[in-house]
């Protein structure tokens, strides 16, 4: 994100995702209460493309205070993301 454009409030239903309650508490850091769902959505796009050069851009992501994401590590999230991509990936392959 360039400039002094700030990302707005995630309204996804992602926010209330129970499988985010498993993620764990991040309050600090500037993954500081931006939204763990759009940081999973990413993470899954970039696993299902199987990317091997990541990037959080931590700048580009909503903030939340919602639901089951608040509060939650967005690098986790990210990761649980990749993970279920790569893993879409390969199911959709018979593999």
């Amino acid at each position: 994100m360039t400039g002094s454009a700030v990302p707005g409030i995630c309204e996804q239903e992602h926010r209330v995702w129970p499988q985010f309650e498993d993620l764990p508490f991040d309050q600090g850091g500037r993954g500081r209460h931006k939204c763990a769902g759009c940081a999973y959505d990413r993470g899954h796009v970039a696993g299902y493309d199987r990317r091997e050069a990541l990037d959080l851009d931590l700048d580009a992501l909503p903030y939340s205070q919602a639901g089951t994401v608040r509060h939650r590590s967005v690098h986790a999230a990210f990761a649980l993301g990749y993970l279920d991509g790569v893993g879409r990936w390969y199911r959709e392959r018979g593999q």
